[in-house]
């Protein structure tokens, strides 16, 4: 099945038929669940109460559990400026009522060495097009393996972007930005969150439409290029929600 549609004046197709998603698993009770934030593993519990179990292997008659986790910390989630504003709105009138297809751009870098921290700089971008980006665009970093589909990334200075790598994408028009590290700004930055502010324009010319997706992990057997982006995001009213990005090749 191939899903036709027009970006930039010319006509692409999209084969449905080949996924890549760029989701991550929520395992709760200690299971191979990634982390960020040094928060404890999320938690799925059966709820009791008047003689009533929810699980079946303990005599309930159906599974029935209470499911208590932190959408940024416990895998992949897509965030808007609410993330960094006094207050919080929430990421789902983004996807309500509009598309969530997107032309996207996916492209791998590789982090550089700055003093004790790896950051992804704008010379990163060299290597993209020099005419009009699409509107997503995916941010594999080097090295790329499965472990990052269970890491725990708490207390281990992830690679983040600078300040002038965010400047380029809002110069370019880049609305959703989708990475597979745990933030965009460093682990421990005094609570600057430069890079946030910076794609967000907060607080001068908020971008209103725009989101950050974080904790992806784009398969290695995924070439950079062109795609048609599905950002499916969890309808919750809170400045972050479980979402399941879908990449599908162009043909």
């Amino acid at each position: 099945m191939h899903c036709l549609f027009e970006w930039n004046g010319i006509a692409h197709r999209a084969d449905l038929t080949r996924p890549v998603d760029l989701s991550t698993v929520l395992v709760g009770n200690g299971g191979p669940n990634p982390s960020a934030w040094y928060v404890d593993s999320p938690k799925m519990t059966p709820v009791r109460g008047g003689g009533f179990v929810g699980a079946i292997d303990e005599g309930g008659s159906v599974n029935f559990r209470d499911i208590l986790f932190n959408p940024h910390g416990h895998g992949t989630h897509t965030e808007c400026l609410g993330h960094i504003t006094p207050v919080i709105h929430p990421v789902d009138p983004l996807f309500r009522g509009t598309t969530a297809h997107f032309p996207c751009l996916a492209t791998s870098v590789t982090p550089q060495r700055r003093e004790e921290d790896l950051v992804v700089d704008v010379d990163s971008l060299e290597a993209l097009p020099n005419g009009p980006w699409p509107p997503a665009l995916v941010v594999r970093t080097l090295p790329n393996d499965d472990a990052k589909r269970t890491k725990a990334w708490s207390n281990t200075n992830p690679p983040y972007f600078t300040v002038a790598f965010m400047d380029k994408l809002v110069q370019q028009g880049v609305l959703h930005l989708l990475v597979d590290l745990p933030s965009v700004d460093r682990e421990v930055d005094g609570g600057r969150l430069e890079a946030h502010h910076a794609f967000w324009q907060v607080p001068d010319n908020p971008r209103q439409g725009c989101s950050i997706t974080e904790l992806i992990y784009m398969p290695s057997s995924a070439p950079d290029g062109m795609y048609l982006l599905h950002l499916g995001v969890a309808p919750m009213d809170n400045d972050a929600a479980i979402s399941r990005p879908v990449l599908y090749p162009l043909v």
